[in-house]
């Protein structure tokens, strides 16, 4: 995990990241936060009308590290080398921005993947199971709705993504 949070003793993590208010971005953030609430997360998922798809992506992105910037920070003194010794704006977006994206999505599926598997006797303990099932139900509805990540990465936890996600379709 420290490629993706920093070094395990240190207990510190990468700030949370922010979009300058004002921002086209911003905007777009506000409209994911104001869809959200509506209850339904495939709708919340889809690109609104009219905006680019780069900007949609980065946007939740950003969005999902911070989330499971969180989640993971509450179960970081479960997660050490013993227990867990591997993890299995304004300028044009260069060409490899999607190839990038999909990257670090798929490595954030694997944290998540991460947490299910090997720490949610812990999160049902601190009693943010429903928290963790929304953030990743609404992180499978963004990556399906892209093409994000492959199908055969997301079979570690297919068999939840099919429960998570069957009353949806």
């Amino acid at each position: 995990m420290s490629f993706l949070f920093g070094n395990r003793s240190s207990k510190t993590f990468k700030p949370k990241k922010s979009i300058p208010e004002g921002s086209h971005q911003y905007e777009l953030l506000k409209h994911a936060e104001a869809t959200l609430g509506s209850g339904n997360l495939r709708m919340a998922v889809m690109l609104p009308e009219g905006e680019d798809l780069n900007e949609w992506v980065a946007v939740n992105t950003v969005d999902f590290f911070n989330q499971i910037n969180m989640l993971y920070g509450t179960i970081t003194d479960f997660c050490t080398e013993e227990s867990c010794p591997v993890m299995s704006a304004g300028v044009p977006f260069p060409k490899n921005f999607m190839s990038v994206a999909k990257i670090i999505l798929k490595r954030l599926f694997r944290v998540y993947a991460h947490i299910y598997h090997q720490h949610f006797d812990s999160v049902i303990q601190l009693q943010e199971e429903a928290h963790l099932n929304t953030s990743f139900k609404h992180f499978i509805f963004f990556v399906q709705e892209f093409n994000l990540i492959d199908r055969r990465e997301q079979a570690p936890l297919q068999e939840l993504i099919e429960k998570l996600t069957s009353k949806d379709r």
